[in-house]
């Protein structure tokens, strides 16, 4: 991975915790903030972590960004997901190079973002939208994080169906994620991982049910809140403000209708035993 900035790379400039830009390294190019304006061109060729200083003597440091920043930083004309829960989703829906995963709906693609991210480099991401003017924001903000290559947008409402089969896990971030269940069960293979993201509790009910309908198991619905700390000597405590709730997160697992009765087995194989 290059530690040094080359013309066209993106760049986090950091000010201060709340004030943080991502720009483009490019020649005679130039990005203007209250605090001054930085030459972009004037970037390339330095280290990722370079301290300098802008036109009004502020200084900003030069970090590389990572996947947080990119979906963050990404065009919205949606809500997206937070981080913490999408960390919380990955790692409980075991994604990672080389799953396939199909997801609805995209949105402006945040949590597409962050799956191609796990997926590569031989894995795919299958992600529905039924708003033609949200998947081109979406494309964009996959190209900008450099995951484009690992996703295929649908536009399509995955309310009429799945068309991908032994998949490894199905996200569904959307309003009647059960109705979609049924298409999941088809769509995933054995022991394959559904998950839901809803914002109501309402909505993981109707979702859980549909679960149990359509022989998943191992269903488990999480909330997950994240506070952040203030930490200075002799003032440190929790921050005044957090964002008290963003959804809940239920996961399950597809089991095969075939049932393997061992006891009956068992029971045959001491017959022909004694006998």
């Amino acid at each position: 991975m290059s530690t040094t900035i080359n013309n066209g790379d993106y760049v986090l400039l950091y000010l201060d915790r709340r004030r943080t830009y991502l720009v483009k390294a490019e020649k005679e190019k130039s990005f203007h903030t209250h605090k001054g304006f930085i030459p972009l061109g004037e970037l390339i060729g330095k280290e990722y972590g370079t301290r300098f200083k802008s036109s009004m003597n502020v200084e900003f440091v030069a970090l590389k960004p990572i996947l947080r920043d990119h979906i963050f930083k990404g065009l919205r004309k949606t809500q997206i997901m937070y981080p913490k829960d999408i960390a919380l989703l990955v790692m409980f829906s075991a994604i990672g190079p080389g799953s396939s995963v199909v997801e609805a709906g995209t949105g402006t693609g945040a949590l597409t973002t962050a799956l191609a991210f796990y997926v590569k480099p031989n894995g795919r991401v299958y992600t529905y939208e039924v708003r033609q003017e949200f998947m081109k924001t979406a494309s964009k903000n996959l190209e900008r994080a450099g995951v484009l290559d690992f996703v295929e947008l649908k536009n399509k409402n995955i309310l009429d169906g799945i068309d991908e089969r032994d998949v490894d896990a199905v996200i569904l971030d959307l309003a009647t994620p059960w109705l979609v269940v049924p298409y999941a069960n088809s769509a995933l293979r054995g022991s394959g991982i559904l998950v839901s993201f809803s914002p109501t509790i309402d909505q993981v009910v109707k979702t859980v049910e549909a679960m149990k309908e359509n022989m998943f198991t191992a269903i488990e619905t999480i909330e997950c809140l994240m506070r952040r700390m203030q930490a200075i000597r002799g003032k440190t405590r929790p921050e005044t403000l957090m964002t008290g709730h963003t959804g809940y997160i239920t996961f399950a697992r597809k089991t095969l209708e075939e049932i393997k009765d061992w006891s009956d087995k068992l029971q045959d194989a001491e017959q022909s035993s004694s006998s």
